[in-house]
C-alpha cells in the first residue's frame, strides 16, 4: 500500500511546484505575521504589564508554539473540505486516481499523506523564525514539529471522512466559522485556558487544537506539565486519528467506488 500512497504525494508534490506561491502565503507567511503582531507587538505590553501571568514565560515564548499548532491545524482543516470535494466532484481527480491501480483507501491515506508532509515542511519554516525571533526556549522545540503533524492528521482525517460525501460546499465556510474559529481563539493558542470561564475550560480537553497546542508548547518551552499529560495528548490525537481513518476509509470507498 505504501507505493500507491507514495504516488499520490508524489503528484500533489508536482503540483505544488506550480502553485507554491500561495501556500507560502496562506501556510507561512500569515502565521509568521501572526507571530510578529501577537509575539512581540502584544507580547511587549503583555510582559511589561502582566510578567507573572504566563508563570514567568515571556509572550512571545508562549504564543509561538500556539499559533504553530493554530496554523497547521487550519490549513489541514480546509484542505480536507474544499479539495476532497474537489476531487470528487469538480476536477475528479479522486475518480481518476481510482481507476488505475490506486483504491480509495490509497487515496484517502495519501491524501493524510501529503498533509502531513507539507506540514512538516510549513512548520519547520515556522520554527525557524520563531527561533531567530526568540520564541524557541529549547532544543526540544523540533519536536513541536512531529505533534503538529499528528494533529493535523488528527482532524484531517474525520474532517475528510465527512466532506468526501457532502454534494456541495455550502456548509464548509460556517465549519470554518463556527467550527475552526473558536477552537482557534479557546484552545490555549494566545492565553492559558486556566483564564477560560468554568464551563469551558471543561470543555477545551475535547479539542484537538488544544492538545496540540499543548504537545507543541511543552516542545519548544522544554517541559511539560507531567509526563502522564503529554502521554494523555498523544494518546488523544492518536484515538482521533484511528477513528478518523476507520470512518474515512468507509466514506471514500462508497463515494468512489463506481
Amino acid at each position: 500500500m505504501a507505493a500507491p500512497v507514495l504516488r499520490l504525494v508524489e503528484r500533489e508534490t508536482r503540483v505544488l511546484r506550480q502553485l507554491w506561491t500561495g501556500l507560502v502565503f496562506t501556510a507561512v507567511i500569515a502565521p509568521m505575521l501572526y507571530l510578529v503582531a501577537m509575539g512581540v507587538g502584544v507580547g511587549t505590553y503583555v510582559d511589561a504589564n502582566a510578567p507573572t501571568t504566563l508563570g514567568g514565560v515571556d509572550y512571545l515564548a508562549f504564543v509561538a508554539p500556539g499559533l504553530l499548532a493554530a496554523s497547521a491545524f487550519q490549513a489541514g482543516v480546509a484542505d480536507s473540505l474544499w479539495s476532497v470535494l474537489g476531487g470528487a466532484k469538480w476536477d475528479k481527480r479522486y475518480l481518476a486516481m481510482v481507476s488505475s491501480p490506486l483504491s480509495p483507501s490509497d487515496v484517502m491515506l495519501g491524501h493524510l499523506a501529503w498533509l502531513a508532509l507539507r506540514t512538516t515542511v510549513t512548520s519547520a519554516g515556522f520554527l525557524v523564525v520563531a527561533t531567530i525571533l526568540g520564541g524557541i526556549e529549547s532544543w526540544w522545540g523540533v519536536l513541536a514539529i512531529p505533534a503538529a503533524v499528528l494533529l493535523v492528521v488528527a482532524v484531517s482525517s474525520p474532517v475528510s471522512a465527512w466532506s468526501i460525501h457532502v454534494e456541495d460546499e455550502a456548509t464548509f465556510p460556517l465549519v470554518m466559522r463556527i467550527g475552526v474559529l473558536p477552537l482557534f481563539l479557546f484552545s490555549g493558542t494566545f492565553f492559558p485556558t486556566s483564564q477560560l470561564p468554568d464551563w469551558l475550560r471543561t470543555l477545551a480537553p475535547l479539542s484537538p487544537l488544544y492538545h496540540g497546542v499543548e504537545l507543541c508548547r511543552a516542545a519548544t518551552l522544554g517541559h511539560a506539565e507531567s509526563a502522564a499529560a503529554v502521554v494523555a495528548h498523544v494518546v488523544f490525537l492518536a484515538v482521533v486519528t484511528v477513528i478518523g481513518v476507520l470512518i474515512a476509509r468507509r466514506t471514500f470507498a462508497r463515494r468512489l467506488t463506481p
